[in-house]
Protein backbone atom coordinates (compact mmCIF):
# COMPACT_ATOMS: atom_id res chain seq x y z
CA UNK A 1 0.00 0.00 0.00
CA UNK A 2 1.59 3.11 -0.78
CA UNK A 3 2.86 5.68 1.59
CA UNK A 4 -0.06 8.68 2.10
CA UNK A 5 1.64 12.05 2.79
CA UNK A 6 -0.10 14.34 5.67
CA UNK A 7 -1.95 16.63 2.75
CA UNK A 8 -3.30 13.59 1.67
CA UNK A 9 -5.32 13.35 5.35
CA UNK A 10 -6.09 16.34 5.29
CA UNK A 11 -7.74 15.95 2.41
CA UNK A 12 -9.25 12.85 2.86
CA UNK A 13 -10.76 14.79 6.32
CA UNK A 14 -11.54 17.29 5.06
CA UNK A 15 -13.94 15.93 2.09
CA UNK A 16 -15.63 13.77 5.47
CA UNK A 17 -15.81 17.29 7.31
CA UNK A 18 -17.85 18.42 4.08
CA UNK A 19 -20.02 15.45 3.78
CA UNK A 20 -20.91 16.31 8.04
CA UNK A 21 -21.47 19.74 7.07
CA UNK A 22 -24.00 18.58 3.88
CA UNK A 23 -25.74 16.92 6.64
CA UNK A 24 -26.18 19.62 8.83
CA UNK A 25 -27.07 21.73 6.28
CA UNK A 26 -29.30 19.08 5.46
CA UNK A 27 -31.20 18.29 8.24
CA UNK A 28 -31.83 22.01 9.18
CA UNK A 29 -33.65 23.40 6.32
CA UNK A 30 -35.94 20.22 6.87
CA UNK A 31 -36.63 21.06 10.49
CA UNK A 32 -37.04 24.43 9.30
CA UNK A 33 -39.43 23.69 6.73
CA UNK A 34 -41.28 21.27 9.16
CA UNK A 35 -41.63 23.85 11.76
CA UNK A 36 -42.99 26.42 8.84
CA UNK A 37 -45.50 24.18 8.02
CA UNK A 38 -46.21 23.41 12.10
CA UNK A 39 -44.94 20.08 12.54
CA UNK A 40 -43.10 18.97 15.87
CA UNK A 41 -39.86 18.51 13.73
CA UNK A 42 -38.11 16.18 15.77
CA UNK A 43 -40.99 13.68 16.05
CA UNK A 44 -41.20 13.88 12.19
CA UNK A 45 -37.49 13.32 11.95
CA UNK A 46 -37.42 10.86 14.15
CA UNK A 47 -40.52 9.21 12.80
CA UNK A 48 -38.98 8.99 9.50
CA UNK A 49 -35.24 7.71 10.64
CA UNK A 50 -37.39 4.70 12.48
CA UNK A 51 -39.44 4.56 9.90
CA UNK A 52 -37.62 5.04 6.47
CA UNK A 53 -41.28 6.34 5.46
CA UNK A 54 -40.56 9.78 3.63
CA UNK A 55 -43.99 11.03 4.46
CA UNK A 56 -42.91 11.77 7.72
CA UNK A 57 -41.34 14.78 6.23
CA UNK A 58 -43.45 17.64 4.41
CA UNK A 59 -42.43 18.39 0.41
CA UNK A 60 -42.38 22.38 1.52
CA UNK A 61 -39.56 23.98 0.37
CA UNK A 62 -38.47 20.78 -1.45
CA UNK A 63 -37.26 18.98 2.11
CA UNK A 64 -38.44 15.76 1.53
CA UNK A 65 -36.07 15.59 -1.08
CA UNK A 66 -33.39 16.91 0.92
CA UNK A 67 -33.74 14.59 3.34
CA UNK A 68 -33.62 11.33 0.63
CA UNK A 69 -30.15 12.16 -0.34
CA UNK A 70 -29.03 12.07 3.00
CA UNK A 71 -28.11 8.23 3.81
CA UNK A 72 -30.28 6.92 6.63
CA UNK A 73 -27.00 5.30 8.08
CA UNK A 74 -24.81 8.54 7.54
CA UNK A 75 -27.46 10.76 8.99
CA UNK A 76 -27.54 8.39 12.08
CA UNK A 77 -23.95 8.11 12.17
CA UNK A 78 -23.61 11.80 11.98
CA UNK A 79 -26.10 12.36 14.75
CA UNK A 80 -24.90 10.34 17.66
CA UNK A 81 -21.76 11.63 16.59
CA UNK A 82 -22.51 15.07 17.15
CA UNK A 83 -24.58 14.47 20.27
CA UNK A 84 -21.74 12.41 21.42
CA UNK A 85 -18.95 15.67 20.64
CA UNK A 86 -16.89 13.27 18.53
Amino acid sequence: MPDMSENDKTLTFSLKDEKEQEIKRILRAVYAALSEKGYNPINQIVGYLLSEDPTYITNHKNARSLIRKVDRDDLLNALVKSYLDL
